[in-house]
């Protein structure tokens, strides 16, 4: 009985090694796609064939990019100027392709869906309508269901997107937000939902920044970054940051506002996301750089330095993404152009040894903002007739030397070059106190002085 049970047994593994030897002859198969199932761009299974006028089908996303991101307007495989940049669904090789796919299930291969049929100018132009009918009537909760078929819609594809733009849906939005802006607090949910479809649409042209940057449409703007959810104070201050920079005179309108300044500085003291605080450094930026009158900025530069922003911001660079570390050090910059920005900077501990961190380690424009705050820092250090050596101590002991010298032999704008060279200079004296520095990395570096 036992030699009976062991050889059912022994059968019954050597059936399962034969089942799983065939499948695995099975998977090793490789299925031959049809060339003329291929995009001729990506060379991969086309899923939204389209043609061209001049009788080429591609898979949609590819030519799309090829025509709206790239900017070429020739055929990609006859290089002939195309006649329309509107191409034409081909249904009858996406019908054999995924009968294709059907057949070769059994491999794998999942049938392609049937792609949705893009927006037309028409159905974009009857919703316009139906707002503007709509906000004339003052209903507000009709407002908001058509601004969110605009977005579903504009979600679905780039090709959505452009047909929705430009048929001047960010203009009709911007002129609807305008007008509900006359009673804010009472249609500050409305006013949330439309700042969120235009949100969608940026970088916003010329006229939907007139009505944004309008008196009415600032103050909304300020009350939703004051009382809004967070994705309304993400989406307000992402408008914001694209009007203030386009006109100076739109930046003056906002700072008269009462709480603007402040409750930009908030938004960087209590971040939301890193989307958010990248926009509010950059608005924050266009309001302190010399664009301004000097008057203006060392009015706007004291508020903000009062409600300590060089201290955040220095508390920021110590660990933050690339992309917050170059505007943190652009603002940081602008706010040290006035004496009483330096003073903060230059009694704060990390002050120092943060900027000489981000030199040569960041990004080109990181170390170029470095290097000009050192600077300045240096200037105000002698020009309040402190020891000069604190500072140059301070710096040579994270290894400042080192990295200005090798700033000097890569590239890098004229300007910072002689910053960096002034600051070398005033260091040399230095440098022999400070043990941290190894002789040999200087070994294979030509000194400019």
């Amino acid at each position: 009985m036992i030699s009976a049970y062991r050889n059912r047994k022994a059968a019954r593994i050597n059936a399962d090694k034969i089942k799983k030897s065939s499948r695995s002859v099975d998977l090793e198969v490789e299925v031959a796609v049809p060339e003329h199932f291929r995009c001729p761009i990506s060379l991969e299974l086309m899923k939204d064939p389209v043609t061209l006028s001049t009788g080429i089908t591609y898979d949609r996303e590819s030519v799309e990019k090829w025509i709206y991101e790239d900017g070429k307007h020739t055929c990609p495989v006859t290089g002939t100027a195309l006649t329309t940049l509107e191409s034409v669904a081909n249904h009858t090789i996406r019908k054999m392709i995924q009968d294709w796919c059907v057949q070769n299930k059994s491999y794998g291969i999942d049938r392609i869906p049937t792609p949705r049929a893009p927006t037309t100018s028409y159905q974009v132009s009857e919703i316009l309508s139906k707002i503007v009918a709509t906000r004339m009537k003052g209903d507000g909760e009709g407002v908001m269901e058509l601004v969110v078929k605009i977005k579903d819609l504009v979600k679905e594809s780039e090709r959505n997107k452009r047909c929705i733009v430009s048929n001047g849906s960010s203009r009709v939005l911007s002129e609807t937000f305008e007008l509900f802006s006359c009673h804010e607090n009472e249609n500050l949910q409305v006013l949330e939902e439309i700042l969120s479809g235009l949100t969608l649409m940026l970088p916003f042209d010329q006229e939907t920044r007139s009505y944004i940057g309008s008196n009415r449409s600032l103050r909304s703007i300020v009350s939703i970054l004051k009382h809004g959810g967070l994705s309304g104070r993400r989406n307000a201050v992402l408008a914001l940051k694209d009007i203030l920079s386009s006109d100076r005179i739109t930046l003056l309108k906002f700072v008269e506002i009462k709480g603007s300044i402040e409750v930009l500085a908030k938004l960087i003291k209590e971040p939301i996301c890193p989307t958010t605080t990248n926009a509010s450094l950059l608005a924050i930026y266009h309001l302190v750089t010399p664009s301004s009158s000097l008057d203006q900025k060392k009015t706007l530069i004291s508020r903000f330095l009062e409600m300590g922003l060089i201290e955040k911001l220095v508390e920021m660079l110590v660990d933050c993404p690339r992309s917050v570390c170059e505007k943190a050090l652009g603002v940081l910059e602008g706010l040290c152009n006035v004496d009483e920005g330096l003073e903060k900077a230059y009694g704060n501990a990390l002050t120092v040894p943060v900027l000489v961190k981000k030199l040569l380690r960041v990004s080109d424009m990181a170390t170029e903002f470095s290097v000009s705050i050192l600077w300045s820092l240096s200037k105000y250090e002698k020009s309040m007739g402190y020891e000069e050596e604190n500072m140059a101590m301070e710096a040579l002991q994270v290894g400042a030397f080192q990295k200005l010298l090798l700033l000097l032999q890569v590239g890098s704008s004229l300007k910072t070059k002689e910053k960096a060279g002034d600051l070398l200079k005033g260091w040399n004296s230095h440098r022999g106190r400070v043990e941290c520095i190894e002789t040999m990395d200087f070994k294979h570096l030509k000194r400019p002085f």
